[in-house]
């Protein structure tokens, strides 16, 4: 068993062009999944915004990032990031979202999603927003 945390970037239509220039920048590869990809559009003009995308280096560079829908608020600043925990085992990511989930607001309940067997969004008592889910290969 093993977890990851990366530092997830908030943008609003930003995203892609965002991960193209920290690859430049940093090297390593882009995977970019639309929200047209997962057919879940609900605004036609943002139908190819990013729902999650990420730049992974050789090195161990790695960051993610997604365009936050119109239908959520958001400020460019405010909030940029999430930390994101990614593991390969439902118990662990289950065992560690119920030491978070104390004092916390659950944004997201985990359960499984579209993406992940299983996912789930929550902002600590502190103020930090994390995001669990049980990593899968993208083969889109």
């Amino acid at each position: 068993m093993s977890i990851t945390t990366t530092t997830h970037l908030n943008f609003r239509g930003d995203a892609r062009a965002a991960l193209d220039h920290y690859r430049s920048v940093f090297g390593g590869r882009v995977t970019a999944v639309t929200y047209k990809d997962t057919g879940d559009v609900r605004n036609e003009s943002e139908a190819d915004w990013l729902v999650w995308g990420e730049v992974v280096g050789d090195d161990g560079f790695h960051v993610m990032a997604y365009d936050v829908p119109s239908s959520l608020p958001w400020s460019q600043g405010d909030r940029p990031f999430f930390v994101s925990v990614r593991g390969d085992d439902a118990d662990e990511i289950g065992a560690l979202w119920q030491g978070l989930v104390v004092g916390s607001t659950v944004v997201q309940p985990l359960a499984p999603s579209q993406w992940a067997p299983l996912y789930g969004m929550l902002t600590d008592r502190f103020g930090v927003t994390w995001v669990l889910d049980v990593a899968v290969p993208y083969n889109g």
